[in-house]
């Protein structure tokens, strides 16, 4: 059984076939998928939990991208209040902050990061963060913003991680799971396997990220659920453990930072 904790199902990509792809998921064993409801503008916030409600399979999050983070007004954040409420959300994201990109200035991301941990200890939710950067700064940043809003019971899941292992190190012990996607199997990936293979398995989630990241053996096709188990075997050769260990601990632990009962 696998579990894909991070996949943009409601993406365009999708509209021609989701139906056959969520279907090539189950065939791969792949028991659970968490579909992301952020990132292609707040209009769409309503698209995840409304597939999640359609497949027993399927959950959803909702949040405000970084790349968004300067559309969000009242009407959006009243928006996303009323998809919180929805019964198989999860998880609030993927928020966070890019400095890469910066499709929104720093300033603004940082309080719509705010804003929406703030949502998280008010609903009681986890926390899909992104976070990207070309130099420290993003990760700097978001250290400070999570120090400042925790007040203990706050948790997050940095997704799709390629930073350094000195800060997932730092992270971790903050409380923060780690989330590795396809990019843990490129031919150049060497460093963030060492990452992998350094953290304890009991903060470890994968994911594909899909549609985009496919994983090596498949790049510059459209990602999807059912290549999460590449992930998950590229992760057990790094780290020299069963594939059975790691498809039922990555699973566990995604079960258990959601909230979703066995």
């Amino acid at each position: 059984m696998w579990f894909d904790s991070h996949a943009h199902l409601t993406a365009p990509d999708y509209d021609a076939d989701r139906d056959a792809v969520l279907q090539r998921a189950k065939a791969a064993h792949v028991t659970t998928v968490l579909t992301i409801g952020s990132g292609y503008g707040l209009a769409e916030l309503e698209r995840a939990p409304a597939l999640a409600a359609r497949h027993d399979f399927v959950y959803a999050s909702v949040g405000v991208h970084p790349h968004n983070a300067a559309l969000l007004d009242d009407s959006g954040r009243s928006a996303l209040r009323a998809q919180l409420a929805k019964p198989k959300v999860v998880a609030i994201g993927e928020c966070g902050l890019d400095y890469h990109y910066m499709h929104a200035p720093r300033d603004i991301q940082q309080k719509v990061l705010i804003e929406q941990l703030a949502l998280a200890r008010e609903w009681n939710l986890p926390v899909c963060i992104h976070v990207r950067s070309d130099d420290d700064s993003a990760y700097d940043d978001l250290l400070a913003i999570w120090d400042a809003e925790n007040d203990g019971t706050l948790r997050g899941l940095l997704h799709c991680y390629t930073g350094s292992l000195a800060f997932a190190k730092v992270a971790v012990a903050k409380g923060f799971y780690v989330s590795f996607s396809g990019i843990l199997s490129f031919k150049k990936s060497t460093s963030l396997r060492e990452t992998a293979c350094a953290l304890p398995l009991d903060r470890i989630l994968i994911e594909t990220d899909a549609p985009f990241l496919a994983p090596e053996g498949l790049r510059g096709k459209r990602n999807e659920p059912a290549h999460v188990p590449i992930v998950g075997e590229t992760l057990a050769r790094a780290r020299g453990e069963a594939l059975e260990t790691i498809a039922r601990t990555t699973t566990q632990n995604a079960k258990m930072f959601f909230r979703i009962p066995e």
